[in-house]
């Protein structure tokens, strides 16, 4: 894994010029992008760029802060916020945050990604870089139709090729037929005999891992359809064996470059220090979170979780004599705020005696040069334990859990050394929590939840809960929520929607079951 270098950055501030723009309006977006032509381009940078603005946006963290962490973040109760446009854990509907996601994510990850796959189609001197493409897009259009369910695909990011202005909506099964297509056939075509991959930020390049990386996203791709296709997503998961990640050295994450400033630092980190607000200091570890480390006993609790760390809500400045203990760590708990008002005030709970009190995550996890993490190995192991409970296919579950556990502790030292939780210790964990058949898709989903939680991928936390409904999570209470009391399934498209791509977006509206709301489904969603 190769930190940002230099070289990079003057490409990625031009590409910002070309794209400046709402990605509403795909008018704009779907212009040629390049002032050179197509045989001129180098595809290495349009990896290097499609990788980057995956691990968020180059403006100032637009959908990192909004989807990620005031949304999913919270309403998985992973962390808790007062802030009073924290919306997420009080189920309330702030529309311009949840349409960031899309908003960024067309023009800032899926424009490179399919300009990457559409230059290099048929050029055997770049296949490689490629295939990458593929399975780069299909990583990008993935995350896209969990959040949202039909949205633009197969004409997305196409108005330079073919001359679509106004893409149609795919609906989210055709998508995720044609992305396990896509990343089973790229992931079978790269080939270690050919063209070097001189732009990839992740894997530098490495084919045998990119050849696991793709198996991997593939069997995360099937196991989404384990209720709406389970067909379908058998006959994936079936290809996908053998041929996954085998050890935390395959984790896919992103080193950042503190150098390259807003553009390139990590976007977790750049909101939860509080460039933004006060995040750092009335945004902490949820206490459902906490409170499921301590009671079973998990040696994560004192690496990933400090008090102590911020003395004060005016200064950014962090304690170095922060507390790591354990047994003194304590998390907040989702759906409160500072209104003043009996049981909505922070400050009024059973659980309140000060601010700093409430654990906050290791600063170790929130450098601004630190790792994105994007796929672990920890993750995969999880999955292929459902699929063996679940469908038989794989190997035993209880050595796919025993891995998945462990990795999910040990991975931790990719964000800090300090952060590290040793391979005996997991043994002793698991020793007091051994796998029971009879609960087992339980215990695999809380662990896929806890680890996505720790990887900061609360998307990805979200998706897998809304998919399997487990860790069986306690909706909050507040008042005129815009669910009823229930927590969201899906993101809203966006207003703009229906003013750029009006009639697409008015019948993809009025398909999605529940409404376009966020208590409507997405596809996979039964």
């Amino acid at each position: 894994m190769k930190t940002i270098i230099k070289l990079y950055v003057p490409l990625l501030l031009s590409g910002l010029v070309l794209i400046a723009g709402c990605t509403k309006d795909f008018e704009k977006i779907n212009t040629d992008p390049l002032s050179v032509s197509q045989d001129q381009n180098n595809p290495n940078y349009l990896l290097s760029t499609a990788q980057l603005t995956y691990t968020g946006s180059t403006d100032f963290a637009y959908e990192t802060w909004r989807g990620n962490l005031i949304y999913a973040a919270t309403m998985m109760q992973g962390m808790s916020s007062v802030i009073s446009y924290w919306a997420g854990d009080k189920y309330m509907l702030n529309e311009g945050y949840t349409a960031a996601y899309w908003e960024k994510a067309y023009p800032d990850q899926v424009k490179y990604a399919v300009d990457l796959v559409e230059s290099t189609r048929g050029k055997a001197q770049y296949n490689n870089v490629h295939q990458m493409g593929r399975i780069w897009k299909a990583l990008i259009f993935e995350r896209l139709t969990d959040l949202y369910g039909d949205i633009p695909y197969s004409d997305a990011g196409k108005g330079y090729y073919s001359a679509i202005l106004y893409p149609k909506y795919d609906t989210q099964q055709a998508i995720y037929t044609d992305l396990l297509k896509e990343v089973d056939e790229a992931s079978t075509a790269l080939n270690a005999s050919g063209d070097a991959v001189i732009g990839d930020l992740v894997f530098a390049g490495d084919v045998a891992k990119w050849k696991r990386f793709g198996n991997s996203l593939m069997l995360r791709m099937a196991m989404r359809l384990t209720k709406a296709d389970a067909t379908l997503a058998q006959s994936y998961i079936t290809k996908a064996v053998g041929k996954t990640m085998t050890s935390d050295g395959d984790n896919a994450f992103f080193k950042h470059d503190v150098n390259g400033g807003r553009v390139t630092q990590n976007r977790n980190a750049q909101v939860l220090l509080g460039d933004g607000g006060q995040e750092n200091f009335y945004t902490r570890w949820s206490s459902t979170f906490i409170n499921y480390l301590k009671t079973n006993n998990d040696p994560r609790l004192g690496k990933v979780a400090v008090t102590k760390l911020y003395l004060t809500d005016v200064l950014k400045t962090q304690n170095p004599a922060f507390i790591t203990t354990a047994s003194v760590q304590k998390g907040m708990p989702n759906g409160k705020d500072l209104s003043g008002i009996a049981g909505r005030d922070v400050r009024q709970d059973p659980s309140f005696t000060d601010f700093t009190d409430y654990s906050s995550p290791n600063p170790g996890m929130l450098k601004r040069d630190g790792n994105t993490f994007i796929l672990t190995y920890a993750e995969s192991e999880l999955l292929w334990a459902e699929a063996a409970q679940r469908f038989n296919i794989g190997g035993s579950a209880a050595s796919h859990y025993n891995a998945g556990v462990t990795s999910a502790m040990t991975f931790l030292s990719q964000y800090d050394p300090n952060m590290a939780v040793s391979a005996g210790d997991a043994t002793t964990y698991l020793a007091a929590h051994p796998y029971v058949a009879a609960n087992g898709l339980d215990m695999i989903a809380t662990q896929y939840w806890a680890h996505t939680i720790t990887m900061l991928d609360f998307y990805e936390t979200w998706a897998n809960w809304r998919r399997t409904g487990l860790p069986a999570l306690v909706p909050i209470v507040y008042p005129n929520t815009n669910t009823g009391g229930s927590i969201p399934r899906r993101l809203p498209y966006p207003l703009g929607e229906g003013v750029s791509n009006a009639a697409n977006y008015k019948a993809a509206s009025a398909a999605v079951p529940g409404g376009d709301k966020l208590v409507g489904r997405v596809w996979w969603d039964k």
